[in-house]
């Protein structure tokens, strides 16, 4: 599982409210769909806990289900206040987890 951040606008300074959207790189299997080759179904598996963190401290959480699409992007928004780390972990349900982070850092 993979995964990168990004923030919107490329610019800003403190006080203002950022996009952060994760983009994540996940098959996101329903466990209804049938393997063309084989004829059997392919498993479920699918992210189901995102975790947003910003200086250590959690400002977002999501529970994710798997009628999301394949390699989804989720967004949520963050008031900035300084220079810090935004940490993201993501874990899916066979148990692995993935975690990625971008440091950010108003102008002005």
């Amino acid at each position: 599982m993979k995964a990168m951040i990004k923030v919107k606008p490329d610019k800003f300074k403190n006080g203002d409210v950022i996009k952060v959207s994760l983009m994540a790189m996940h098959p996101m299997e329903t466990g209804s769909r049938k393997d063309k080759k084989t004829g059997e179904l392919v498993p479920m598996n699918y992210i189901k806990d995102v975790k947003f963190e910003y200086k250590g401290a959690v400002f977002t959480q999501m529970s994710v289900w798997e009628t999301v699409s394949t390699n989804p992007v989720l967004t949520t928004y963050l008031k900035v206040d300084g220079e810090g780390d935004i940490k993201i972990t993501l874990a899916d349900d066979t148990g692995k987890t993935a975690e990625v982070s971008k440091q950010i850092k108003p102008k002005g």
